[in-house]
């Protein structure tokens, strides 16, 4: 295996079973998350759908590495991220990409340049052509005659789809997205999930993704939907 990460194709990238998570301590401890169990596979598009505070946004930062999973299983391209020590989660985290609602851009750089700064944690070997590849995916979401704006100077849906390039210009395993489409309009959020879509194909890149966005609905392989901390299985359906 040429990866430290590379998994077998039947080997779920994300696996979750009876996975509890709780928030706060002694008489404010809170449940957040109730035995949870899923599977997600290679090249999949998953939506997760359900009112808000029904803890997708949990789940996804769980998934993500960004918080260590508390009760039961989960596995993370076949690592379990319970317990897991720093370097691991690092590991981990290397091979996914992030795309938040507040789409945390780094103000003080252009759009190509937060672009360009997630592929220079990527490029080990110093070789890549970075400002290209960062042009290339910023003109892949529409973004050509922008490429030297700061954040400040974009509108929110401007914002989003740097935050989108951001995420997928490393070509990452796995990409997380928490209402990717809520700043934009339907034809922006159209073009920026279907952009989603074909990486998707493309690269065997697995995609989850949070939305109350209806419109876009159909790119989903699988809808999962969440109320209460709870997967509700009888509501997930496929495509």
């Amino acid at each position: 295996m040429n990866s430290p990460l590379a998994i077998a194709p039947s080997t779920p990238v994300i696996s979750a079973q009876n996975l509890n998570h709780y928030f706060g301590e002694g008489d404010l401890r809170k449940q957040a998350l109730f035995d949870i169990n899923l599977d997600i596979h290679a090249g999949e598009i998953i939506i997760m759908t359900g009112p808000s505070g029904s803890g997708k946004t949990t789940l996804l930062t769980l998934m993500g590495g960004l918080r260590s999973a508390q009760e039961g299983s989960l596995k993370i391209l076949d690592r379990e991220i319970r317990g897991a020590d720093k370097n691991s989660l690092m590991q981990i985290r290397r091979n996914i990409g992030y795309i938040f609602q507040a789409h945390n851009l780094m103000t003080f750089l252009t759009a190509r340049q937060n672009v360009r700064m997630s592929l220079e944690l990527h490029d080990e070997d110093g070789t890549s052509d970075l400002d290209g590849t960062a042009t290339a995916m910023l003109e892949a979401v529409g973004l050509g005659h922008r490429l030297d704006y700061y954040p400040d100077s974009l509108s929110g849906g401007q914002k989003q789809r740097v935050a989108i390039a951001r995420a997928l210009v490393s070509q990452p395993k796995i990409v997380l997205a928490d209402e990717p489409t809520a700043a934009l309009d339907k034809k922006s959020g159209r073009e920026v999930v279907e952009l989603m879509q074909t990486l998707a194909k493309q690269k065997g890149c697995t995609i989850l993704l949070i939305t109350h966005d209806n419109r876009i609905l159909d790119i989903a392989d699988r809808i999962v939907y969440m109320e209460d901390g709870k997967l509700v299985p009888n509501i997930e359906s496929s495509h």
